[in-house]
């Protein structure tokens, strides 16, 4: 798709095609912002770019997602209101260019099928295939976490979205048929293998996220005044990933009833996916399923991040055979719920969670079947990083 519309767009074949992943959260929610844990797989869809080099500094770039095009100098690069889709490769031009690599003008056409505004962090695939495509054309060497970073900038510093490390590092570090752990605070990380004979299944509330950037931001904002608080019962923390609920019971009149609910989500949702790590390194998808499950109430009753839609499609797909858990993922208020899901159940699945969905609420919810996949760095995946 993205090749053939280069050649209408620009008269010729792109010297250059790359492409990187969106991602589902399988669990450890809210978490990566508090040093805490994660365990996303990249996901088969992709944001793909196409390319070619050109002798000056301008940079031609086309969205086929937004039908839109723009044109700026490498010289001169600020952020764009009137087309903010283009911020984020602006974003990581300008941060390269800032980091001493040499760039020149390029043509390039970008899109995919990574859905908008659904969790799925479309964001970050643009933001990681943009370096990537980078490298690739101008030749540059980037290590592994030097992209992620980049990648991260972008969108902290430049589209002033303050999103944690995890959605970066997993596009551009995924691994087929693997989960990554990820240590938010020390960006360790290990690929753990999904095993067993199961489809990853993501379904679409179709509800646009309004309330995520800014309730994103009061809970970002609450953890660290649970932290403060915590702090003037003795205990030495400096995140909520250096207490355990043990902790938490002793030191807890020390918090408002909020700001309590809101660390006990954090400490229990580490605890969760350390948990979650061990059982599906011996394959124990039961255990793995029921972890999920208890995710999806933690997010739902302690950090209040859930929705009506959301919670209808979970509780629909927790009472689904061949369903092992379900969960909404990503930030909350709308978006998606992962579900983890045996292969021979997927399709009678999608069909229930279609019938049920729209029946119980009028509405209809897109159904991705996904399979863990290689993250747009494959090449590098396999490196550890202490």
């Amino acid at each position: 798709m993205v090749k053939e519309a280069f050649v209408e767009i620009f008269g010729s074949a792109p010297e250059v095609v790359v492409q990187a992943p969106g991602r589902v959260n399988l669990i450890g929610e809210h978490t990566d912002y508090n040093d805490g844990f994660v365990l996303p797989v990249a996901i088969d869809r992709v944001i793909e770019f196409a390319a070619r080099p050109r002798k000056d500094r301008r940079v031609r770039l086309h969205s086929v997602d937004f039908q839109d095009q723009v044109e700026f100098s490498l010289d001169f690069i600020q952020k764009d209101a009137g087309h903010p889709w283009s911020n984020y490769v602006r974003g990581v031009f300008k941060f390269l260019e800032a980091d001493g690599y040499s760039l020149k003008g390029s043509d390039v056409v970008f899109g995919g099928n990574v859905p908008r505004e659904a969790g799925l962090s479309s964001s970050a695939a643009v933001e990681v295939g943009a370096v990537a495509l980078s490298m690739k054309l101008f030749g540059l060497n980037l290590a592994p976490l030097e992209v992620v970073r980049l990648a991260r900038k972008a969108e902290n510093e430049f589209v002033k979205v303050p999103c944690g490390i995890m959605d970066q590092f997993i596009s551009a570090l995924g691994k087929r048929d693997h989960a990554l752990f990820l240590d938010c605070r020390d960006l360790a990380y290990r690929h753990v293998p999904l095993r067993g004979n199961v489809k990853i299944i993501v379904c679409n509330s179709g509800v646009r996220r309004a309330l995520a950037a800014s309730e994103y931001e009061i809970r970002l904002k609450q953890c660290r005044q649970a932290v403060a608080q915590l702090r003037t019962t003795g205990l030495a923390v400096n995140s909520l990933r250096e207490i355990d609920l043990g902790d938490l019971g002793v030191a807890n009149p020390a918090l408002t009833e909020v700001l309590l609910k809101r660390a006990r989500h954090v400490i229990s949702e580490n605890h969760r996916v350390l948990q979650a790590v061990k059982v599906l390194e011996k394959g124990d998808l039961e255990q793995f399923g029921e972890l999920m499950n208890a995710s999806h109430a933690s997010l739902r009753d302690d950090y209040e991040v859930s929705s009506k839609e959301l919670d209808v499609l979970v509780d629909l797909a927790q009472g689904q055979p061949g369903v092992l858990g379900a969960r909404m993922t990503g930030a909350g208020f709308g978006g998606c719920t992962v579900n983890l899901v045996r292969t021979d159940a997927a399709e009678s699945f999608a069909k229930a969670i279609k019938d049920g969905y729209r029946k119980a609420l009028g509405l209809n919810a897109d159904i991705y079947v996904s399979k863990a996949s290689d993250g747009a760095l494959a090449a590098c995946s396999t490196r550890s990083q202490d």
